[in-house]
């Protein structure tokens, strides 16, 4: 059965009481593992009490679960979705706090802005459809917030309903570009590196994530479409780590670079 609106809001003032309280995150247990319907009811009460809460309008979006050993971890045979506030968007170079964080996760990401609304009623959208709405690219680090969470008990409902843990992002500039560009097999082949305290740690490439960012837009526009929304034109979308996820400790430095993009710089501090 469905969950009612005000089941949803129950679970989402719980959820935000949670952040409050900065204790650690248990895996929900108010919905059924396989109700993700009411797991995005859920995040969706929970955004307006962010917003509410200081954390801003939403200016984004973000895709988790881009990787099949994760997707089978929480099983799931696809990506979960979630929004960026624009309260938590942090500009290359960054200061973050671990104070801010139960359990602070950076992952290396290409942003992606949009020059063009993608409405719901334009789906289904694919990598060549969103390719000439986009505005422009970046590097960022999603800051990811686990709450500590035991990995073996984490579920898809549990991410869903808490807007699939972000707790912000962090952008390097702005690369424009065309349609030509992006689709270019060049871009998604494109190396990256995170190296913390000037020492290279993890590498990749753009397209390890989804096989390109791209794919990434067009899964997020569909997820909202599914759902009657429209992405609009200058939301930015965090489409998913081409590299092992990074826990830093207060004095890290950490320094992603995406060839052709240029980087992004985080200080972490206690």
């Amino acid at each position: 059965m469905p969950i009612t609106a005000s089941d949803a809001q129950t679970i989402a003032r719980d959820i935000l009481a949670w952040r409050h309280s900065r204790t650690r995150r248990q895996p929900l247990t108010a919905l059924a593992r396989d109700d993700l319907d009411g797991a995005y009811a859920v995040q969706d009460a929970l955004l307006p009490l962010l917003t509410a809460d200081g954390g801003g309008e939403i200016v984004g979006y973000k895709i988790a679960l881009t990787s099949a050993a994760m997707q089978r971890m929480v099983n799931v045979g696809h990506p979960l979705g979630g929004a960026v506030l624009a309260g938590v968007v942090h500009h290359s170079p960054a200061e973050v706090s671990l104070a801010t964080f139960v359990n602070l996760g950076l992952e290396c990401e290409v942003a992606v802005r949009l020059g063009v609304d993608l409405p719901a009623d334009g789906a289904p959208y694919s990598r060549a459809s969103v390719a000439a709405r986009v505005d422009a690219v970046a590097p960022a680090y999603e800051l990811v917030e686990d709450g500590g969470i035991d990995y073996d008990r984490i579920d898809a409902v549990t991410l869903i309903a808490d807007n699939c843990w972000n707790g912000g992002v962090v952008l390097g500039e702005w690369v424009r570009g065309d349609a030509d560009r992006w689709l270019d097999p060049a871009f998604a082949a494109a190396p990256t590196t995170l190296a913390m305290n000037g020492e290279r740690v993890s590498e990749g490439k753009v397209g390890d994530a989804m096989g390109h960012p791209l794919e990434a837009v067009a899964w997020v526009a569909n997820l909202l479409a599914g759902r009657g929304r429209t992405m609009r034109a200058g939301m930015l979308v965090m489409t998913g780590s081409s590299v092992r996820t990074a826990f830093p400790r207060a004095g890290d430095r950490a320094r992603f670079d995406v060839a052709g993009l240029g980087g992004v710089d985080l200080s972490v501090v206690g």
